[in-house]
């Protein structure tokens, strides 16, 4: 099998209906740099990869179809769960601009040791090492939420830490997953459903604070 490039790859997410402005985040921000070494000739392949420590880097139209569903603004404030590569967070902090803020949790500690060093000179995001399975409310409320790691279901805490008229977007589901999309509207939720994925399952450790 040949190799796809970064050209063909946007090419491809282009055709599955990804808008232009997350095709410029994944122009700018390469995947080729947040993948290990082993994996390097698969970087731009539409496939999850392994980061070790039963984690995976996403399928890239997994990323851009969700970071297209969050709708991400300028100046937006976002909690994202599970770091693992830094990718996604990378991605993010393009799309919101230097006013925004990203809050992105890790609770591998030895990925989110190697995502500080890649994200440093991101000036707006901050990796935090910990379990943030029921969110991180020291800094919310949020704009945006976004778990890329499946709970069996989503935790009422992370609704409390959704602004108004905020977006929660989260894999839910033990084996398979929904993809359900959260809007807050005052004290009520706009749930829809936006497909089948697969992801790993969400890591909760009680004793690892953040």
């Amino acid at each position: 099998m040949v190799n796809m490039d970064k050209e063909r790859l946007i090419e491809k997410l282009r055709e599955e209906g990804i808008k232009e402005e997350i095709l410029e985040a994944i122009e700018k921000i390469d995947r080729v740099n947040f993948v290990p070494e082993s994996h390097l000739a698969e970087a731009y392949e539409d496939h999850p990869l392994s980061i070790g420590y039963g984690q995976t880097i996403s399928q890239p139209y997994t990323v851009a179809f969700m970071l297209q569903e969050l709708e991400l603004k300028k100046n937006d404030k976002v909690l994202e769960i599970g770091t693992g590569s830094g990718w996604n967070a990378a991605l993010v902090s393009y799309l919101i601009g230097e006013e925004g803020k990203v809050y992105t949790a890790e609770v591998v500690d030895e990925l989110a040791k190697k995502a500080k060093e890649k994200l440093k000179s991101y000036k707006n995001v901050t990796v935090l090492n910990g379990d943030a399975s029921h969110g991180l409310p020291e800094h919310a409320p949020y704009n945006k939420i976004i778990l890329t790691a499946a709970p069996k279901k989503i935790a009422e805490e992370f609704k409390e830490q959704l602004a108004d008229n905020g977006i929660l977007l989260a894999p839910v589901g033990e084996y398979t997953q929904k993809l359900i999309k959260l809007v807050k509207k005052g004290k009520n939720f706009l749930e829809t459903e936006k497909g089948d994925f697969i992801f790993v399952p969400l890591v909760s450790k009680a004793k690892n604070s953040m």
